[in-house]
């Protein structure tokens, strides 16, 4: 009896007990709510009194959240009306009140017009970031055609800054598009392609004055006045004049045949003939080859499935060049967070994406006197685009005649590349849903799916290099790939190496995630069998980190590709997915993904070590002929690197002062 009425009473001292951890603990999270309640009360309250405080002129506002990171980047002709429309109302739980939620401090600047708040928006856009703001990315600089400032110019691809003693066409949609062009400047004015050392160098013309494809300046017969008219009649054909170009090309061979030299009146005939055929090719009309529709921009924009696609042509010297496709990011955000006041009622989201990239391309871009567009964009983007360029620029929505042909086929262009990048997405996520499902992953969101995959290569020990590539997002993330140079193990030890990119790929990234303040993958796939796999678990097991993240990816039998088995880490049994398994597809993109960028990092640290040739290359000053008499003249880099610098100073064309840099250079 004693015993049973302490075990009652030692029952109803623990459920006091727990009922009065669970009152403490209700009272603190009370507290807590309350606080935050509170401090976003004061947050509130200091952002109405700044806002208040703004003044009734154009300029640009940002928005940042408590950890300071941008959320928003925006423009207005009058800051105070626009910055009070966000905290006027109760936006609920719409994107535009996520974000207005999360709104700590912000930032405004004072300009002068409204044009110059656009251009400033979109550089701040384009430096920042934001979350909430419509991006184009474009880590491609646009192709030239490039006539060099040569006796005897070269026409050829360029792309990069430009110089001011050469001369540059374009810029063109594509590389296509600019080799398409030098072909056709071979065959009509037979301009040379080949590098200034070869010129230099050729004792009698090459192939392609064979065949007809260059007059051959490199000898004395092809150099004399005809090939400088060719050159003009070339640069006069890229600039559209190209009625002019057979103008000319008519007369000189009517003056040939006047004074009798009918082989010289043959060979302009054989450049006319050619022109017309390829004038005939393009298609280009009367309209189109004259007055402003010989540089054009036509940009047609199209919504579709969360997606966006702003399709760009270009029209250069009257000739269609062809497209690009651009995809921005973080269209559903940014067309819920901009505002619908009076100075944008009825603005569409098709019209907020063709504005963002117009804006945001042309910052960088040279842009054409008239711009095409598929949807009305506001009168003062053409401005702040005049601004810059300082000449007139005029974008049309409703054109007619040739124009209107261009923009239909822009907006059919856009229509295809939409449907396309949509096609190849859903194709990824039933990839990347069917791996998760294959291997019974706990994702919560497969969008932020995270994979990082590693590879070991190098040449029987030599220049042994690891990789890792990244898969988010339902794709490869090439800007987060890294290399590592395997130092300090034997040659050809792949398990060695790869416990050596582990520990330097997850030692401070474990360390960041304890803090919250890192992320580690979803899964590490590592190409290899158990013998890997047991290398990454002990790495793992060290680090105190999740071993069912690892994975290995072990050959099939007779290495055979589609046969490959998954190994585990944490002791679960190999899994074959099948050959046609959309899973394995995945797992074998990563993977062949993962050994390209190792094998060409190898390839390259290992013509480095033999040669030593990229030191010299990064010499200022050295370029291919200098280089190219160095190695000649000492047999090699290695016999180069032993001379000295008084030997080195013997070289034709090498000074004193850059014998001493490259002495140091190669020491």
């Amino acid at each position: 009896m004693e015993t049973n009425e302490s075990n009652r009473e030692l029952g109803g001292n623990q459920v006091a007990e727990w009922a009065a951890e669970r009152e403490a603990a209700e009272a603190a999270e009370a507290r807590r709510v309350a606080e935050m309640e509170q401090a976003a009360r004061e947050v509130r309250e200091r952002l109405l009194a700044e806002v208040a405080a703004l003044p009734m002129l154009p300029g640009v506002y940002r928005y940042f959240d408590a950890q300071d990171q941008v959320l928003y980047v925006g423009k207005a002709k009058a800051l105070k009306k626009r910055v009070s429309s966000y905290f006027q109302k109760d936006h609920g739980g719409t994107r535009i009140g996520m974000m207005v939620a999360r709104i700590a401090r912000l930032e405004t600047t004072v300009v002068r017009t409204e044009a110059e708040a656009l251009l400033l928006e979109n550089n701040l856009i384009k430096a920042l970031d934001p979350k909430f703001n419509i991006l184009f990315r474009d880590d491609k600089s646009y192709p030239y055609l490039k006539l060099s400032g040569h006796a005897y110019p070269r026409v050829s691809y360029y792309r990069g800054a430009v110089d001011k003693k050469h001369r540059y066409f374009g810029p063109f949609p594509s590389a296509w598009a600019v080799k398409e062009s030098i072909q056709l400047i071979q065959k009509v004015f037979r301009l040379r392609t080949c590098e200034d050392t070869v010129f230099a160098n050729r004792s009698r013309p090459c192939l392609l004055y064979q065949i007809r494809r260059c007059s051959g300046p490199c000898v004395p017969e092809g150099q004399g006045e005809a090939y400088a008219r060719d050159v003009r009649n070339a640069e006069r054909f890229l600039l559209g004049e190209t009625e002019e170009v057979l103008d000319a090309l008519q007369a000189e061979m009517m003056a040939y045949a006047e004074v009798q030299r009918y082989e010289d009146a043959a060979e302009v005939r054989n450049q006319i003939q050619a022109l017309a055929k390829v004038l005939q090719q393009q298609a280009v009309d009367e309209s189109s080859s004259t007055g402003r529709d010989r540089d054009v921009d036509i940009l047609a924009v199209k919504l579709q499935g969360g997606r966006a696609c702003v399709n760009l042509a270009m029209v250069r010297g009257g000739r269609h060049l062809g497209d690009r496709a651009f995809f921005p990011r973080r269209v559903d955000e940014a067309t819920a967070v901009l505002m619908t006041e009076d100075e944008e009622v009825g603005i569409t989201p098709e019209q907020q994406v063709l504005e963002a990239f117009i804006a945001q391309h042309y910052l960088e871009a040279p842009v054409p006197a008239l711009l095409v567009v598929s949807h009305e964009v506001g009168a003062g983007l053409a401005e702040a685009l005049s601004a810059q360029a300082g000449y007139k620029v005029t974008v049309q929505p409703q054109p007619r005649g040739q124009r209107r042909i261009w923009q239909e086929m822009c907006v059919k262009g856009a229509e295809l590349a939409l449907a396309r990048i949509l096609s190849q997405e859903g194709s990824q996520r039933a990839r990347t849903q069917a791996l998760v499902e294959a291997l019974d992953l706990q994702v919560p969101d497969p969008d932020t799916f995270r994979i990082e995959c590693f590879d070991i290569s190098h040449t029987a020990g030599e220049a042994t290099m690891a990789s890792c590539v990244v898969f988010e997002g339902h794709q490869m993330q090439s800007s987060q790939y890294r290399r590592y140079n395997i130092e300090g193990v034997t040659g050809g030890d792949d398990y060695a190496a790869m416990r050596q990119v582990l520990e330097r790929r997850y030692s401070k990234l474990a360390e960041a995630a304890q803090l919250g303040t890192g992320r580690l993958p979803d899964l590490v796939l590592v190409d290899g069998g158990r013998g890997q796999v047991s290398m990454a678990r002990e790495v793992f097991e060290e680090l105190g980190l999740d071993l069912s993240l690892i994975v290995g990816v072990e050959k099939g039998e007779g290495r055979k590709v589609g046969l490959e088995e998954l190994v585990f880490a944490d002791g679960r049994p190999k899994v074959y997915l099948g050959h046609e398994s959309a899973a394995l597809m995945l797992v074998a993109q990563i993977r062949d993904e993962a050994h390209r960028f190792a094998i060409t990092g190898m390839r390259a640290k290992r013509a480095s070590v033999r040669t030593g040739g990229s030191r010299l290359e990064d010499v200022s000053g050295v370029g291919p002929k200098k280089r190219a008499q160095l190695l000649q003249r000492f047999g090699g880099v290695r016999g180069v690197a032993a001379a000295s610098v008084e030997e080195i100073a013997s070289v034709k064309g090498i000074s004193r002062e850059l014998a001493e840099e490259i002495y140091r250079a190669l020491r």
